[in-house]
């Protein structure tokens, strides 16, 4: 089908090709005059569909890579370096220095959003909020930790000064589809802690790192954050397998971390904090709220075109109420409005990956092939930048819209008469992040909640999988995660605690008592921290 052509807002139009020349290693800007990476967006600007160029990237290499690693090691310096050393104060005066320049290129990043990965506005405008509040609730968190840890602690006859302190040299590798907020919520709690980090943004949504260079720049001391472009592969690789990263931070696909992981030569040495791909089911019992699940599950499978790992990715339907279900929830999906970012009103947009539509198409196909169809009417038209929703139904292991993350618009529903069925299911899969369980019979929800708890991280009640409140823990089992990602949990996964012991006795006392008062020592200090 052909997209309906309308006029791009001036507001919202890209004026000129974002020609990104410079990278930031050891506190410089360094200018890249080696081949560069075109940057498309699927959404098009004429009638006649095209993608649109919109902008270049550096394409590092190996010698780049580890330039980077040096700058970031020598700033580290074993611990010994400026920031690892720093004053928790005078940390966070870095960060707050950053978030208030960042704050400022909002509208740029926003648009840059939605022409890179196709989010709509709202949700653009969300994630750039989301992620300037995200600092500022990082730092308080921070602040507490540190007012907590201002004080000596005495247990048989020995005090003990105990602290979180950084754990070194930190690679960070974000998702597409949370470009600018998962990642930060990788990079932020690491750079705060102390740790010193080499950035790669993702493959997608890379531009919009372009405008916050100049203030990650001028916001920390030389070699703290240093953010190289290029293809994964040739850069994380030759980095990893010197053996000189102390932790990997990663948000996407189980086979990236595995693959990095083994390239490091001593892995028994590398901390890993790791968000992967989920299949969050739902699991909707036979006295659910129609209307309500209808409604969550439409935001939990096609939010962002079901391009995020909270998604939710198979539907079991309790057959008592499974017709009833389909009709109601088929018909939701049709009603939804497929447009650009900025059109009014929109529900779907271009997805930003070229090749998602057709392999959308494999995964339908085969489910047809293997006894399921499509029961709504729109379900896989076909667009340039863009495949409808497609509602398969009945849908079972055989098949690999089952199996696979699909992360983006196919929605399978497995019918179910007996509620072992799904948990068997979810106990069998390689994934335990979240599920989302629809009913209001406490009597057989009780039960069923103690056994999904043991199966996921996240039960969510009536309502659809979700990331937030950023306060909460985010996290999962078997392959979903490792580690911990929550405003508080982040600052524990990236340090540790470490502290300074002293037997009670006049000696040392007296020594204690002098560095508290001079003052010199900045991890040995009951200063309280407003």
């Amino acid at each position: 089908m052909k997209l309906n052509y309308s006029p791009i807002p001036s507001v919202y139009q890209i004026k000129e090709i974002l020609h990104q020349r410079t990278y930031l290693v050891n506190g410089k800007l360094k200018i890249w005059n080696g081949s560069t990476t075109n940057v498309y967006s699927t959404i098009s600007t004429t009638k006649e569909y095209d993608r649109t160029l919109i902008g270049n990237i550096p394409d590092l290499g190996k010698e780049e890579a580890l330039e980077a690693l040096n700058s970031a090691s020598a700033a580290y310096d074993n611990g010994q370096g400026l920031w690892p050393t720093m004053k928790v104060a005078d940390r966070i005066m870095c960060l707050e220095k950053f978030v208030q320049q960042m704050i400022l290129k909002r509208d740029e990043i926003v648009k840059l959003l939605m022409w890179e990965i196709g989010k709509n506005l709202a949700d653009s405008q969300k994630e750039f909020d989301r992620t300037v509040s995200y600092i500022y609730d990082t730092i308080e968190a921070y602040k507490q930790m540190d007012r907590d840890a201002a004080k000596f602690e005495k247990q048989s006859g020995i005090y003990a000064h105990i602290r979180r302190g950084p754990l070194g040299v930190v690679l960070c590798l974000g998702p597409y589809n949370y470009p600018l907020n998962e990642t930060f919520t990788l990079l932020i709690p690491a750079l705060l802690t102390g740790n010193t980090v080499i950035f790669k943004p993702a493959k997608l949504g890379v531009l919009l790192i372009s405008p916050l260079l100049e203030a990650f720049q001028n916001s920390f001391p030389k070699g703290v954050i240093n953010i190289i472009y290029g293809r994964g592969r040739a850069l994380a690789t030759p980095i990893m397998e010197t053996g000189k990263i102390d932790v990997l931070a990663l948000i996407g696909h189980s086979n990236s971390a595995n693959a990095l992981q083994n390239c490091h030569p001593k892995k028994n040495r590398l901390r890993t904090v790791l968000g992967l791909e989920a299949k969050n089911p739902a699991i909707i019992l036979p006295d659910a709220d129609l209307d309500l699940t209808i409604k969550e599950c439409i935001s939990g499978t096609l939010s962002f075109n079901g391009q995020r790992c909270t998604a939710l990715k198979v539907l079991y339907v309790h057959d008592e109420i499974l017709e009833e279900f389909k009709k109601k929830f088929s018909e939701k999906v049709d009603s939804l409005i497929f447009g650009n970012p900025w059109d009014e009103n929109v529900d779907l947009t271009p997805l930003p990956e070229k090749d998602k539509p057709s392999y959308i198409i494999e995964l339908i196909k085969d489910a047809i092939e293997k006894g399921a169809t499509i029961i709504n009417k729109k379900g896989g038209e076909l667009y340039p930048n863009f495949i409808f929703p497609a509602v398969l139904f009945p849908v079972d292991k055989s098949m690999r819209v089952f199996q696979e993350e699909q992360f983006g618009p196919v929605i399978p529903i497995v019918p179910f008469h007996d509620i072992k069925e799904p948990l068997k299911d979810m106990a069998e899969s390689s994934y335990g992040q979240q599920v989302s369980l629809f009913g209001e019979n406490t009597l057989t929800l009780s039960p069923l909640i103690d056994a999904l708890v043991n199966l996921v991280c996240r039960v969510n009640l009536n309502s659809s999988c979700q990331r937030g409140p950023d306060t909460y823990p985010f996290t999962g089992r078997k392959d979903s995660a490792f580690g911990t990602l929550s405003v508080h949990d982040a600052l524990r996964s990236f340090s540790i605690r470490t502290f300074v012991a002293s037997k009670d006795n006049g000696y040392n006392n007296a020594i204690l008592k002098e560095l508290l008062q001079t003052g010199k020592s900045n991890f040995l200090s009951t200063d309280y921290l407003l």
